[in-house]
């Protein structure tokens, strides 16, 4: 009896240990797929990581589990089992609890709806902005194409002015649309994705206007670190011209 009593007692601690090592589950369904693996994975250190993984054999319904010390950007890898030359990955905002991914097997990035994430809420209204600003570049790139062919000098240079505006309104964009949203994960990180080469001011901006729980969190902590390298960096940009003032007054 006392034996049976450590073996339970020691199998409900690691059924509690597990619970605790998982606050993230991801399920959902990938309509078409009859064979193949769903992987969930996130960047670590530049590298892809895989941190769960199910294989599917008929059914398309899947369920993912792993821990996050915070809300982060996570991807949904599937392996087909099919003559295809490319697989499919789609990225998404995972916040702790639970967040349902339905897709289809063909457009299985595009045709995604994702549910339980403020931030991943946050991520699609910023994106869909961004399209704006994207076509908008696509088309000053057409542009400046057909006028390289014509060899119109001053039309290009108004081409690049028009490309200038449009940079730093989706710099300024961002940036507002970051410190809309000091409360959420997704301010910090769009800071290191989007506008990481912007004026240091405008990171110092958002960095500053962030809540104390987001400062706390990953893409918080990654902006801090980012802000003391680009300031150690333009110290000594300063004292590299400084120098060279120097030797050529």
């Amino acid at each position: 009896m006392k034996k049976t009593g450590l073996l339970l007692l020691f199998v409900l601690c690691i059924t509690a240990c597990s619970e605790t090592e998982s606050n993230l589950t991801v399920r959902g369904k990938i309509d078409g797929l009859k064979k193949g693996t769903v992987y969930l994975q996130k960047i670590e250190d530049t590298v892809m990581v895989n941190l769960d993984s199910v294989e599917i054999q008929g059914d398309p319904h899947f369920v993912l589990e792993t821990y996050i010390e915070s809300p982060q950007m996570m991807y949904l890898y599937l392996d087909k089992i099919d003559n295809s030359e490319y697989d499919d990955r789609l990225d998404f905002f995972a916040d702790a609890g639970e967040i349902t991914i339905n897709t289809k097997l063909e457009k299985f990035e595009t045709a995604a709806k994702i549910v339980g994430s403020k931030n991943q809420e946050k991520l699609v209204e910023y994106r869909k902005i961004m399209k704006r600003f994207n076509d908008s570049n696509l088309d000053l790139i057409k542009s400046s194409f057909e006028a390289q062919q014509a060899q119109d000098e001053d039309k290009l240079m108004e081409i690049d002015q028009e490309y200038d505006k449009l940079l730093k309104r989706k710099y300024l964009y961002t940036v507002n649309f970051a410190i809309n949203n000091k409360d959420l994960e997704i301010a910090p990180y769009l800071a290191l994705s989007e506008v990481f080469d912007a004026n240091i001011k405008y990171l110092d901006t958002i960095y500053n206007s962030l809540s104390k729980d987001v400062i706390k969190s990953k893409y918080g902590k990654d902006l801090k670190k980012f802000l003391k390298e680009r300031r150690e960096e333009i110290e000594l940009q300063e004292e590299i011209e400084e120098e060279y003032a120097g030797e050529n007054s």
